[in-house]
C-alpha cells in the first residue's frame, strides 16, 4: 500500500490555482471584482496576447494598507467576510480569499497600491507564489496589478490555453459584462495597445449598452422595472426585431454579479415566447436584486452559478414580468425601404483612473503644497517625471510603443512637493465633467411616451383600416393613416385560432372526441413523473388517460381541435419539453397543445375574399398580443408613407 504524505505548499497552491485560474479571463474577473469591491470609480484593464503574456488592472479604489499587503496574498485571506454565517448575507463580489494567492502561484505578479491617507505607495513583486521584491514607491491612490507569463511554471496548463485571439475574446466578453453590471463605474478596455471600448461611468445603463452594442440595439430597448415576491427586476428588454440565434445576448445580473442560470434563461424565454420564432433568443440586459439569504453563490469558485431557495416563485415572477412589459408595447416591425444615412461617430475620449489630477492641474492653477516626503524611496521616485512609459519601465515593462500611444498616467510626486498639485488633487478617478472637445454623451427619450400613443392594433383603430386586397394569395395590403400594412393571413389566423383555444381552456369549454382504437404509449420513469405532475392539466384539455400496466398508458380521448394532427407525436413532444426543462406549468402544457392545434389555420397561397379578410381582421384586433403568431413569426409589418415617398424621389 502506498504511503500517505503531506503535499508541499507549492503543490497545494498550484492545485488550488487550478480551480480559480482557468484562463486569463478568470484573472481579469477576480481582479476587477476586487476593484469594484474597493469602491473604484474608474477601472482600466489592458491585455496582450489574449492576456497570456500581460494583464494590467488599474483602479482608483481605496488601496491596501502597507501592513496588509503581504497578508492579502495568503490563501483564504479576505476582508469581505468574517465567518461562515456571512455567506448568507453577501454584498460583495469577492469573498473566498483565494484570488491573489492562486494568481501569484502561476504567474509573475506585481502589485502597486496606495491608500489616500498615505503619501507613498508600495510595490510588491512575486514569482510562482514567492516574494521577490517589496519597496516603497511613488504611486497614485488605488491599486495596479500586473500579471505576466501566465502558467510559466505549469507548462501542462499553459498548453491547454486557446490561441491568443480566442483568449482575448473571452476577456472582451467578460469586460462587457462587467461594464453592464456596473454602469456607475468608468471602464476602459485595452487590447494589444488598442482601446476597444470605454464607458462614461455616469450610471446610465442604456448609454453603456449603446457604447457596447451600438445605436440600433440601444434604440430597440424597452425599459422594465418590476417588484414582487422579494425580487426587483430592472433593466432593458430588446424588441423581438433584434432577436438572436443563440443565448449569448441574454444578459442577467444578480445583486451586481453576472451569472448563468438555466432557471432564469427559461423564465426570460417563457416571457418572450409569444414574440419570438422558434430557435431564436432575445437580447436583454436585466438586473435582479434579491435578498442574499435567498441565494447561494458559493456553488463554484467562478461564482457564476447560483441556487435560489424558491425556484418556482423566481421563475413565475420573471416570466410574468417580462410578458407584462412586452404586452404593453406596440410590436409591429417597421420596414425601412431606404438605407439609413451613415454618420461617422466620434470616439469618446476616456481617462484612465490616474489622469484626473493632471486635467485639474491644467485647468485650475496651483494649489498649496503639502509637506515633503521623508522616505528615501519616495524621494528617489519624486525626482522622476513619470509618464505611462516611465512608470512601467521602473517595473520592467518592455513595450516601446506605449510612450507614444498613452497620455501621462501618474501625477509626478515632485509636482506634489513643489506645490503644483495637492495631495487631495491627486485623487485619481474618472473625470466627472467632459472637456470641451469631447462628444456629449448620447441622450435617450423615455419609453413612457409610448403610453400616450394610440395603438395601431386595437378595436378603437379599426375604422381607420382599409383593406386594398391580397398579394401573392398570402399577404393582405392594408392602409392605416400614413402607414401601409402587410398582414400574413396564415400567421394572423394561427394567432386567432390559438387565442380561441386558450379561451375555451380557461372557460372549461374544450370538447373532446374518443379515439378508436385508443393510443398506447410507453413512457420512461421521468416521463411518468412529469405526466403525473401535470395530469390535471391534460385532463382539463380534454385528454382521457389511463395507466395500462408497467410503463404504458392509454389515451382514450383527445381534444377535438387536435384531430387532423398526429396526437401521439404531439403528446410525447410536450412530455419531452417538460422533462428537459425541469420547470413547467399547467399553462405551458395548454399553450403547447394550443400551438399544435393551430395547424388547421388557413394556409398561404389561398385566395380570400374581402369579407373573409374583414372578419378575420376584426377578431385579430381584439387580441392582447396580435403581433406574433404562436411560433413567434410576425403577423404584421408596416411601411411609412415617408419611406415610400423617398423611394419614388418625392422627397430626398
Amino acid at each position: 500500500m502506498a504511503s500517505i504524505h503531506i503535499l508541499s505548499h507549492e503543490t497545494i497552491d498550484k492545485i488550488a490555482a487550478g480551480e480559480v485560474v482557468e484562463r486569463p479571463s478568470s484573472i481579469v474577473k477576480e481582479l476587477v471584482e476586487n476593484a469594484v469591491d474597493a469602491g473604484a470609480e474608474a477601472i482600466t484593464v489592458e491585455i496582450k496576447d489574449g492576456g497570456i503574456s500581460f494583464i494590467r488592472v488599474s483602479d482608483n479604489g481605496c488601496g491596501i494598507e502597507k501592513s496588509e499587503i503581504r497578508k492579502a496574498f495568503l490563501r483564504h485571506a479576505t476582508s469581505k467576510i468574517q465567518d461562515a454565517d456571512d455567506l448568507l448575507r453577501l454584498h460583495s463580489l469577492g469573498f473566498r480569499g483565494e484570488a491573489l494567492s492562486s494568481i501569484s502561484a502561476v504567474s509573475q505578479t506585481e502589485m502597486i497600491t496606495k491608500t489616500k491617507r498615505e503619501l507613498t505607495g508600495v510595490r510588491l513583486s512575486m514569482e510562482g507564489g514567492a516574494e521577490t521584491d517589496f519597496e516603497e514607491v511613488g504611486a497614485p491612490d488605488g491599486t495596479t496589478i500586473i500579471i505576466r507569463n501566465l502558467f510559466f511554471n505549469v507548462p501542462a496548463r499553459r498548453k491547454f490555453l486557446k490561441q491568443p485571439a480566442t483568449e482575448g475574446g473571452y476577456v472582451a466578453d467578460l469586460m462587457e459584462h462587467l461594464a453592464l453590471a456596473n454602469p456607475q463605474i468608468s471602464f476602459q478596455f485595452i487590447q494589444n495597445n488598442q482601446v476597444k471600448f470605454s464607458t462614461a461611468g455616469n450610471g446610465d445603463l442604456k448609454q453603456t449598452i449603446y457604447k457596447l452594442y451600438g445605436k440600433d440595439m440601444a434604440d430597440s430597448l424597452i425599459g422594465i422595472d418590476k417588484t414582487g415576491d422579494g425580487i426587483r427586476l430592472s433593466g432593458y428588454l430588446g424588441k423581438p426585431s433584434g432577436n438572436r440565434s443563440n443565448r449569448n445576448y441574454e444578459l442577467y445580473f444578480l445583486n451586481g454579479r453576472f451569472i448563468r442560470s438555466n432557471l432564469v434563461a427559461r423564465a426570460i424565454e417563457e416571457g418572450y415566447k409569444p414574440y419570438l420564432m422558434q430557435h431564436k433568443y432575445p437580447f436583454c440586459v436585466l438586473m435582479m436584486e434579491v435578498d442574499p439569504a435567498r441565494v447561494d453563490v458559493n456553488v463554484h469558485p467562478a461564482k457564476m452559478e447560483v441556487r435560489f431557495t424558491e425556484e418556482m416563485r423566481v421563475y413565475e415572477f420573471l416570466a410574468s414580468s417580462v410578458r407584462e412589459v412586452l404586452d404593453t408595447h406596440e410590436m409591429i416591425p417597421e420596414i425601412a425601404l431606404t438605407e439609413p444615412e451613415k454618420t461617422e461617430e466620434k470616439k469618446e475620449k476616456a481617462l484612465e483612473p490616474f489622469q484626473k489630477a493632471r486635467s485639474r492641474m491644467q485647468t485650475e492653477g496651483t494649489p498649496p503644497a503639502p509637506a515633503q516626503p521623508q522616505n528615501e524611496n519616495a524621494e528617489r521616485y519624486s525626482r522622476q517625471k513619470h509618464t505611462s512609459r516611465d512608470f512601467f519601465v521602473d517595473f520592467g515593462e518592455e513595450d516601446e510603443e506605449r510612450e507614444e500611444e498613452k497620455p501621462d498616467l501618474i501625477t509626478d510626486t515632485k509636482e506634489i512637493e513643489s506645490g503644483k498639485v495637492s495631495e487631495e488633487e491627486s485623487v485619481y478617478c474618472i473625470e466627472e465633467t467632459r472637456q470641451e472637445n469631447e462628444e456629449t454623451p448620447v441622450m435617450y427619450q423615455g419609453e413612457q411616451l409610448e403610453l400616450f400613443k394610440e395603438k395601431i392594433i386595437s378595436p378603437v383603430s379599426r375604422q381607420k383600416f382599409r383593406i386594398l386586397g391580397q398579394a401573392f394569395a398570402t399577404y393582405w395590403i392594408v392602409v392605416f393613416e400614413d402607414k401601409l400594412l402587410m398582414i400574413d393571413q396564415h400567421a394572423a389566423h394561427e394567432k386567432v385560432k390559438f387565442e380561441r383555444i386558450m379561451k375555451a381552456v380557461r372557460e372549461r369549454e374544450i370538447l373532446s372526441q374518443n379515439l378508436c382504437p385508443p393510443l398506447v404509449l410507453s413512457l420512461s420513469g421521468r416521463e411518468q413523473e412529469v405526466l403525473e405532475r401535470f395530469r390535471e392539466a391534460f385532463t382539463k384539455l380534454g385528454f382521457e388517460l389511463e395507466y395500462f400496466g408497467g410503463n404504458e398508458i392509454t389515451i382514450r380521448s383527445a381534444p377535438t381541435e387536435l384531430f387532423g394532427s398526429t396526437i401521439k407525436e404531439m403528446f410525447l413532444e410536450v412530455l419531452d419539453e417538460l422533462s428537459a426543462t425541469g420547470v413547467g406549468r399547467a399553462k405551458s402544457v395548454e399553450e403547447r397543445i394550443a400551438t399544435m392545434a393551430c395547424k388547421a389555420a388557413v394556409k398561404g397561397n389561398r385566395s380570400m375574399t374581402v369579407p373573409e379578410m374583414e372578419t378575420l381582421l376584426d377578431e385579430l384586433l381584439t387580441l392582447e398580443n396580435p403581433y406574433f403568431c404562436p411560433h413567434g413569426r410576425p403577423t404584421i409589418i408596416s411601411f411609412t408613407k415617408q419611406e415610400l415617398e423617398k423611394k419614388f424621389k418625392r422627397i430626398v
